[in-house]
């Protein structure tokens, strides 16, 4: 396994330590939330933590310490939304929202291509957004993959691709403006249950079972015809005798389609599922301009692409790679790319990245500290100490000196210069992240080493 997104490792580990498990779900959330910034936030809670253990150490109450962090964690917000920058994009101009898609790629395995990637997320993300209520439904982007070709032959398609293929080699692999008929039921004739015995003792009486089958099979796919219906896509097989005689009909179809997938084809065509085959009408076709197949390489790998549909807003990526796990890393890429480009849309604004808005968060925090009389006071310093974990871990990760390279900063906008570009103006290597993603690291940090702190001693049920 070989991965590079903080969420995946984690997910991956079989932790027995309670608090341990607790890291895990904090940066699940973080993931669920964000989608991006996974690594981050454990490494701020982890920081967190063992400043909390050198307080502790002193004798300082932990519910003191708690408290001293959650102020700490406000000013710090506070302070990420003053140094914000609002970025403007619309629709046709969609720079911005690439730069930070790339922000976000550039510490990842696929960084060698991370310019086309984020243009295909953006693009992604663009297509299914609705950016009068600022909203993206994420659902309708499907990720997809195939192992083979190379990562640069990625590309995003304004429509679905099923992982199957037309059920019969001889049917017609391209089809324009396609009525789909989606059906969720059986496409075959009712089968005799085993309660029931059928004698057959003559030809004739065999003979007629298969005439009537197979007029029962005529009769569906004439129903078919006269809907209007030029593919049929279906979640249930059908025997090869049907199959044969779609084929001779010229009636195209595909079999074994995914609940999911059908659910994305019915949105994108515009169509209906259709449970039972007696309520095909025509109104429940789905429409799409074209619907071809395409075969990879020289294996029989086939892929069905349906495309300009009616309803435009779904959308797919369509992952190419050298082996697996190449492919599987590049869905998270590509997940945390959706997640930014989301999230900007949602909110626009930024803060500069590279490590940036954590030293500037810390010397703002550094400078409250002084403010608050009591223990807490030495919470909230302990709290700025922790967010320059965050960029000496990048510093350190870079090769760079950490500590040199900390104490020459004191602007919103200098950060690591971890792609050792010679600057570290993070507005002129166009690093950035989003504001909302940057303040939920810190409050999940925060709230979860809280509740850490009030929990003294972790009992494992088994014991008893």
């Amino acid at each position: 396994m070989s991965a590079n997104d903080g969420a995946t490792i984690l997910e991956q580990m079989d932790v027995d330590n309670q608090i341990a498990k607790l890291m895990v779900e904090l940066s699940r959330s973080q993931d669920y939330e964000i989608g991006d910034g996974t690594t981050g936030v454990v490494v701020m809670a982890g920081a967190l933590l063992e400043q909390a253990e050198r307080l502790l150490e002193r004798g300082i109450h932990p519910i003191r310490i708690a408290e001293g962090y959650e102020m700490a964690s406000r000013i710090a917000v506070e302070h990420l939304e003053r140094i914000a920058n609002k970025f403007e994009f619309s629709a046709s101009n969609i720079e911005p929202l690439v730069q930070t898609c790339m922000t976000t790629l550039s510490s990842k395995i696929v960084n060698r291509c991370k310019r086309s990637l984020a243009e295909i997320a953006v693009n992604a993300v663009v297509a299914v957004a609705d950016l009068e209520r600022r909203d993206v439904n994420l659902e309708l982007i499907k990720v997809e993959g195939k192992v083979g070709g190379k990562l640069e032959d990625t590309e995003l398609i304004k429509g679905i691709i099923v992982d199957k293929d037309m059920s019969h080699p001889q049917m017609p692999k391209h089809i324009e403006d396609a009525k789909i008929a989606i059906l969720t039921c059986p496409f075959e004739p009712p089968k005799p249950k085993t309660k029931h015995k059928v004698d057959i003792d003559t030809v004739e009486k065999f003979q007629n079972l298969r005439e009537q089958e197979q007029k029962y099979f005529d009769d569906m796919v004439q129903k078919c015809k006269d809907v209007g219906a030029t593919l049929v896509i279906c979640q249930w097989g059908f025997d090869d005798e049907a199959n044969h005689l779609l084929m001779h009909r010229n009636l195209p179809a595909v079999r074994w389609v995914g609940g999911v997938e059908l659910e994305l084809i019915a949105i994108a065509t515009g169509g209906r599922i259709v449970p039972r085959f007696q309520e095909l009408t025509p109104e429940k076709l789905g429409k799409a301009g074209l619907v071809r197949e395409k075969s990879f390489g020289t294996t029989k790998d086939r892929m069905i692409y349906i495309e300009h549909c009616a309803n435009s807003r779904a959308v797919t990526i369509f992952i190419r790679g050298g082996n697996k796990i190449m492919i599987e890393e590049t869905k998270r890429s590509i997940h945390d790319a959706l997640c930014v480009a989301r999230n900007l849309i949602r909110n626009n604004s930024i803060v500069y990245g590279g490590g940036a808005a954590e030293i500037s968060c810390s010397l703002a925090v550094e400078a409250a500290a002084d403010r608050h009389p009591g223990v807490e006071q030495y919470a909230i310093r302990a709290f700025a100490d922790a967010l320059d974990s965050i960029p000496m871990a990048l510093a350190e990760n870079s090769g760079l000196q950490p500590i040199e390279t900390l104490s020459a900063e004191n602007n919103p906008w200098c950060g690591i210069d971890c792609n050792d570009v010679g600057t570290s103006d993070m507005r002129e290597q166009n690093v950035f992240e989003t504001l909302i993603g940057k303040q939920q690291q810190i409050l999940l940090a925060t709230q979860v080493v809280k509740m850490i702190l009030k929990i003294d001693d972790v009992i494992s049920p088994s014991e008893y």
